[in-house]
């Protein structure tokens, strides 16, 4: 299989309502399709995930765990499998702006300085009203992230330990060595709903704790 430039990984797990809009914002990018490609890892599903994707069969590649291995297992399953030199996280429930992986992988691929780029992001209900501007720099995420692919095997991708907070463990590890550079554009739509794992204030507050152990 031939190289292409990006990887874009979107993991999924019981993903029916919001996977199609997901996928369609990736497939309509303004970067040549010939240059990325769409990995999509399904967390072992148990609602009609599959069958909405079905449709996109053809325009991704898709895998599907024998077994729930929760976020950030799904997300190391899918940068194994990438072919691009660089990798981006979106998640299932969210959706881009049509620039957004040109923007990002132009920056990388024109300086060599820069390890991996971030862009801003817009909050957005189901009704995709525009709740919240949110700088990355200032609220950091771990989706809309273009990271090079050599520094994220480097570091030893996600640790599968961290079930929450798994972006925040990544990112503390990679600016040991290298560079996040922010870009103030709202390129990337982060869906608020009642699903967002963020929700679960125990499970937040239970991963919190373990990254402050583990980084002092």
């Amino acid at each position: 299989m031939k190289s292409v430039r990006v990887s874009v990984i979107v993991p999924v797990h019981n993903g029916e309502l919001y996977i199609g809009r997901c996928v369609r914002s990736l497939l309509n990018q303004t970067l040549s399709q010939e240059e990325y490609e769409i990995i999509v890892v399904n967390d072992f599903s148990l609602d009609n995930t599959k069958k909405v994707i079905g449709p996109f069969m053809g325009d991704i590649r898709y895998f599907e765990n024998e077994k729930k291995l929760g976020l950030p297992g799904t997300l190391n399953a899918g940068i194994n499998k990438a072919r691009g030199q660089f990798v981006v996280r979106v998640d299932s429930d969210d959706w881009v702006v049509p620039e957004f992986l040109n923007i990002l992988s132009l920056h990388l691929s024109l300086n060599n300085r820069l390890d991996a780029v971030a862009c801003d992001y817009q909050m957005v209900n189901d009704n995709q009203d525009i709740l919240q501007y949110n700088e990355w720099n200032k609220e950091p995420i771990g989706c809309g992230v273009m990271f090079k692919l050599q520094h994220l095997i480097k570091i030893g991708l996600y640790d599968e330990k961290f079930l929450a907070k798994e972006d925040e463990d990544l990112l503390i590890r990679f600016r040991r060595n290298y560079n996040v550079t922010r870009l103030p554009l709202p390129l990337y739509k982060y869906r608020r709903h009642n699903k967002n794992m963020t929700n679960n204030e125990s499970l937040m507050k239970k991963f919190s704790k373990r990254i402050s152990e583990k980084h002092k």
